[in-house]
């Protein structure tokens, strides 16, 4: 019970110390895995290890736990799978599925056959499990380094579309072991027995994801038991799948994902995040429980080859398949390079690794259980090492090659009311990119009826970071009637914008009471709350529009007017739209746009 409690509480640290650092909570999760596991050897007294996952889930338990939660993460991995996205991708994205999983497919495999001696099944096996990166590992690189629009359309959509094809060609190729072991002579039974897996796992998942969508479009489930009965019956369909064949499990729950992700259904927003949820808590056990399980000696048996293997694979294998698969893009050169560096391995790498392992090892009639004892580190090797050099050298790396963005000049409004929707409008008229994101589904209807981009969900929620292309986002303005949530908002953003670019509405207490000073981050500079911000700009014509040519007329106007208008934006003479604030800087030449009040009178009349 004590150990079972330690993994929990040191993974969701891991998860803590990941967020904190700005890395792959892979990274932690391993490295705290690893040090209570065979590490731990060398200090405690009598050499055994301070935390086993064998002593937890021993035998056919440890199986059935790693294969469940292997299947739930590969549902949810293929709920990001959008095939009409897939069908608008550029080539050079198209090319990265296609030419560049096979170059690592087979790169790797003839890598691992020839540097370490691994069968050709076991090599190509090798192969499959390293095609996989994933936006667990990927996303907050990208949120670190910050890379031009190019460069993070393609690497962040890579890594959400290639997890569950990378997944799709282990399972495949894992099939393909287990069925070509049975006869020698590779006859009829081997492809039927091949055939016969592959049909079950998508007949089972496809069905399995009809069922559900059907029970939720005729409200034949209520809210609150959705997210919970979706996620017995995946692990349900992926049990009927097991029985109708033994591995048909894993190929089940992603081809469940995928199709349940790719039906028009508004629940499946709020499925995909508790699932989020579910493989957030799977995932930090797994990582702490499987690592753990890693003997010193199987990490001392990959010897100085396997550090070979692994520098072909980052500074060959990917290379070449990028560039094979850029060959015809408008990508520079040195685009090319930055996107052939960043190629993490990922989560779901590491837990079909640790599956296919365990029943490899319990099962030697397939494959010489001491390459199947390989297996499990020398991905973690790949997984680690990549994560390690790959993720603290980017930043680096992207300045050396000079394809950071620029400045992004987009504005996240959080919030899609009223308010919210006519400064979007207002903002919009300069050419300035704007994004309403908003939970109500309403509001989010007007604001696209409006042609104004919006998304529906949770701004302090982890998706919303992949949700949203910060790439052309730079600032934030919280325009909701709830002040907490606008100032969490703007905590929750302040890291990745920066404290002078996360704006809120000021606060009822702060508009009321004429003591509290204006905190640098309230918008437009003023007391003025949501409600009575709306009743004003819901007056005709409530704009008005004045020049300066310095700041100290910029300054003395604003004074002398602050109990008549609310000051919104200054625009500049190279069209440079900022939004007024407690950080604003000097205005020298531009105009302002400002909200006309009750007794405004204009100051030319003066």
């Amino acid at each position: 019970m004590l150990e079972l409690a330690s993994i929990l509480v040191l993974g969701i640290f891991a998860q803590w110390l990941a967020w904190k650092i700005k890395q792959p909570a892979i990274l932690p999760l391993i490295m705290i895995g690893l040090l209570i596991g065979p590490a731990s050897t060398y200090f405690t007294p009598d050499g055994s290890k301070l935390l086993d996952g064998d002593s937890i889930f021993s035998g056919d338990l440890l199986f059935s736990f790693v294969s469940i939660s292997v299947g739930v993460i590969l549902f949810e991995g293929g709920m990001t799978l959008s095939l009409k996205e897939i069908r608008s991708l550029a080539g050079t994205l198209r090319n990265l599925l296609i030419i560049g999983s096979l170059v690592t497919f087979v790169g790797g495999g003839v890598s691992a056959h020839y540097l370490l001696g691994l069968s050709w099944k076991m090599s190509f096996l090798f192969g499959a499990l390293i095609i996989v990166s994933g936006p667990t590992v990927v996303m907050p690189i990208l949120r670190n380094v910050k890379p031009n629009a190019r460069i993070n359309t393609v690497l962040k959509w890579e890594g959400i579309l290639i997890d569950p094809l990378g997944a799709l060609v282990a399972v495949l190729m894992y099939e393909f072991i287990l069925t070509s072991s049975h006869n020698a002579e590779y006859g009829l039974e081997v492809f039927q027995d091949f055939f016969i897996t592959i049909s079950a796992g998508i007949v089972s998942g496809g069905l399995g994801a009809i069922f559900l969508y059907y029970l939720i479009k005729n409200n034949a489930l209520p809210e609150y038991l959705r997210n919970i009965f979706t996620l017995g019956l995946v692990i349900f369909t992926f049990s009927f799948a097991e029985l109708i064949h033994k591995e048909a499990g894993l190929m089940a729950a992603t081809v469940m994902g995928i199709v349940l992700g790719n039906l028009r259904l508004p629940e499946i927003k709020k499925i995909l995040t508790f699932k989020e949820d579910i493989s957030l808590i799977l995932i930090s056990v797994l990582f702490i429980l499987l690592s753990s399980r890693i003997d010193i000696v199987q990490i001392q048996k990959l010897g100085s080859q396997s550090l070979i293997l692994f520098a072909v694979v980052i500074l060959a294998v990917r290379p070449v398949g990028v560039f094979l698969s850029t060959l015809k893009s408008n990508l520079s050169f040195k685009e090319k390079l930055f996107i052939s560096w960043i190629g993490p391995k990922g989560i779901v790498a590491a837990a079909v690794a640790s599956l296919f392992s365990l029943d490899l090892i319990k099962d030697s009639s397939h494959v010489d259980p001491r390459e199947a004892e390989l297996l499990l580190p020398l991905v973690f090797l790949i997984i680690v090492g990549t994560v390690v050099i790959q993720g603290s050298s980017a930043k680096f790396i992207a300045r050396l090659l000079g394809v950071k963005r620029e400045e992004p000049t987009g504005i996240l409004l959080v919030g899609a009311n009223e308010l919210a929707r006519k400064i979007a409008l207002k903002l919009t008229e300069f050419g300035l990119f704007v994004v309403l994101v908003d939970t109500s589904s309403s509001n989010i209807k007007e604001a696209k009826k409006l042609k104004l981009k919006a998304i529906q969900d949770n701004v302090l929620s982890d998706s919303i970071f992949e949700t949203i292309d910060l790439t052309k986002i730079g600032r934030l303005a919280a325009v909701t009637s709830n002040s907490g949530l606008n100032d969490l908002a703007c905590r929750w953003f302040e890291k990745e914008l920066g404290a002078h670019n996360t704006l809120r509405l000021a606060s009822k207490e702060e508009s009321e009471n004429a003591n509290l000073p204006v905190p640098k981050d309230v918008l437009f500079r003023t007391r003025t709350d949501f409600i009575n911000l709306a009743q004003e700009l819901r007056k005709q014509n409530p704009y008005g529009e004045i020049q300066f040519d310095n700041d100290a007329s910029f300054e003395e106007f604003i004074l002398g007017h602050q109990n008549q208008i609310v000051p919104m934006f200054f625009v500049k003479e190279n069209n440079e739209v900022e939004l007024i604030s407690g950080y604003s800087g000097k205005h020298e030449s531009g105009k302002l746009i400002y909200i006309k009040k009750e007794n405004f009178f204009n100051p030319e009349d003066e």
